[in-house]
């Protein structure tokens, strides 16, 4: 391919903008040019990525600026917006790189913006999803769209009778993601990825470009005969199975204090259980008490990151816990870390993790076992893929207020932090994994090889 320029479009979330920077580090590792857009309120919040001569970066708009996020009553209101200001400035820069002779060669977006392939066909430009979760999770939402509406939705889906898909592991009424639970308020983002799929049918040669790898869900990657689901994954930062050469892109997206490593390193390997909830998923006061309960009962050190509510005194003091004097004595809490780095640490013997799909591939990169606290959405799926498929985890159970009591948790910490059959099983599973993610990570790796067969096929097409 001669001088190819690539345009990387990713949605203003840290989910997709993680992923999304590693794409593009890999496309700039092939000789391309890259421009990285996103908007001009979330490329703020990204340190350590440096502009280059073949990486540009570009910003729009969303309107939120100066404000705060959206709430859930104006979020659909938000997701049309984004979907209109993102349309339009994309079409400035297409034609504003046309106008200097520099016409993108493709379009490469996270999912779910479908709009994105419209404005790109109008310029007969090629277009690609990067589909930012588990190739599982795909597709669920296009068997849902594809008449088994019923069969997963069904409430009588339970362990004795679970639902079963084909290529899919068996599915259970709680593995399922949220967006497609009825009466969910999210409902309509399941109707962007709807749209989605109904525009990768309308392509010539639908592909999606999936943020996983082939050891991790072969069966799954080739489920569907209709649609070709490449594995690029896991793309994670660079210093993790990686060339640490190419620091381009190696930073975070936030910053902070790393008083924590230090911490860290008095502690005996594998002695530690790690807790967080990702950069939005957030729990209620009587959850964040039963996890302090929890974590005190096994008497084990941990590292909590807990997010601030906010600024104001009021809400420091309502966010305050009722045992923290106790907690601090026997483990660490710090209002944001380098995921990547604490998971690294030797001293780390358990994540207690929300599922997201960023840190549920950190971890198994890392070869750490999780304790699965899924919350909503894709997280669902990625607990039942923890546990019962690639058994490298335990996932928690809630009581019938859906609140995980203290002792529940205490009960899944020590099925993998207390030895025994189980837990030397979860751990030997998840050293399988990382060895697995690292080859498919490396240059010359699956992952490698796929993205680079993919760009052959775009340029000969």
């Amino acid at each position: 391919m001669a001088n190819p320029n690539f345009l990387v479009v990713a949605f203003p979330s840290q989910s997709h903008i993680n992923p999304a920077l590693q794409l593009t580090r890999r496309l700039l590792r092939t000789g391309a040019s890259v421009t990285f857009t996103t908007t001009t309120s979330a490329h703020r919040r990204m340190r350590g990525f440096q502009a280059s001569d073949r990486l540009t970066f570009a910003t729009y708009s969303d309107g939120v600026e100066e404000g705060s996020k959206p709430s859930s009553n104006s979020l659909e209101h938000h997701m049309d917006e984004t979907a209109r200001r993102c349309s339009e400035a994309l079409r400035q820069l297409i034609e504003a790189s046309r106008d200097k002779g520099q016409s993108f060669t493709c379009i490469f977006y996270t999912a779910v913006a479908p709009w994105l392939a419209d404005v790109a066909h109008c310029y007969d430009i090629p277009s690609v999803v990067l589909w930012i979760q588990p190739a599982t999770l795909f597709e669920i939402y296009y068997y849902y769209s594809n008449g088994y509406v019923d069969n997963i939705t069904n409430e009588s889906n339970g362990p004795s009778s679970p639902t079963q898909l084909p290529g899919l592991p068996p599915l259970t009424g709680r593995d399922v993601p949220s967006f497609l639970s009825p009466g969910s308020p999210f409902g309509f983002l399941y109707t962007l990825i709807e749209k989605q799929i109904q525009v990768l049918k309308e392509d010539r040669r639908p592909r999606v470009l999936v943020n996983t790898f082939d050891a991790l869900e072969s069966e799954q990657l080739k489920a569907i005969d209709e649609l070709e689901l490449v594995a690029v994954g896991p793309l994670l930062p660079s210093f993790v199975g990686q060339d640490s050469s190419d620091t381009s892109l190696g930073g975070d997206l936030f910053q902070g204090s790393r008083d924590y490593i230090e911490w860290l390193d008095t502690k005996p390997e594998a002695s530690v259980i790690y807790v967080s909830f990702g950069s939005i998923s957030t729990l209620s006061k009587p959850q964040k008490e039963e996890m302090a309960r929890g974590l005190l009962s096994t008497g084990r050190p941990f590292l909590w990151v807990i997010r601030k509510a906010g600024e104001e005194k009021q809400e420091e003091s309502e966010d305050q816990l009722s045992c923290e004097e106790e907690l601090l004595k026997q483990g660490m809490i710090v209002p944001w870390c380098s995921q990547v780095e604490v998971l690294s640490h030797p001293s780390i013997g358990c994540f207690v993790t929300h599922c997201g799909w960023n840190s549920t591939l950190e971890s198994l990169l890392c070869g750490v076992p999780m304790v699965a606290f899924p919350l909503w959405a894709d997280q669902l799926t990625n607990a039942m893929l923890i546990e019962d498929v690639w058994r490298v985890g335990v996932r928690v159970k809630g009581n019938e207020q859906g609140v995980v009591e203290g002792g529940e948790l205490e009960r899944c910490l020590e099925l993998i932090m207390g030895g025994g059959e189980r837990s030397e099983g979860m751990r030997g599973n998840a050293r399988n994994l990382k060895d697995s993610a690292i080859e498919a990570a490396k240059e010359g790796g699956s992952a490698d090889k796929n993205l680079k067969a993919f760009l052959e096929e775009i340029a000969s097409s």
